[in-house]
């Protein structure tokens, strides 16, 4: 299985921002969409950044309530680690252990395609998993 697989059942949409947006815009994004992170992208849909609720509690915890008005290009996690559709969900899971990420962008051609988190990734490895069972209980049975 692969992260095309993943899309493929909970779709390519990405909430998203700019770096010009604020803290608050981007806190109201995770609260209003029940997520856990926000893509910063320019106008031409180019990953820029990511901006995760541990940043939430970074800025607050370095800068204060204050930090709400500061921009997401200011705070945003610049060197984002992404994948595409091609990579396999070992693959996946392997980038976000060793990154310790929850959240990583799909991009194609140099644009952002789609989001995968760790829970969609668990998911899918659950389903492989219980599919390889399924088939070896299916051939011992005869």
């Amino acid at each position: 299985m692969s992260v095309h697989a993943i899309l493929m059942e909970k779709g390519c949409d990405v909430v998203t921002a700019t770096g010009s947006d604020t803290v608050q815009d981007a806190c109201r994004l995770l609260h209003t969409h029940h997520i856990g992170a926000v893509i910063i992208v320019d106008r031409e849909n180019r990953i820029e950044g990511i901006f995760t609720e541990r940043d939430v509690v970074a800025a607050i915890a370095q800068r204060g309530i204050s930090c709400m008005e500061m921009r997401l290009s200011d705070v945003m996690w610049k060197n984002v680690f992404s994948c595409n559709r091609t990579t396999s969900i070992n693959g996946l899971m392997d980038a976000m252990n060793k990154h310790k990420a929850r959240h990583l962008p799909v991009e194609q051609n140099g644009r952002l395609a789609g989001i995968v988190s760790i829970g969609d990734a668990v998911r899918h490895h659950i389903k492989a998993i219980e599919y390889e069972a399924e088939y070896i209980r299916s051939y011992i049975a005869g």
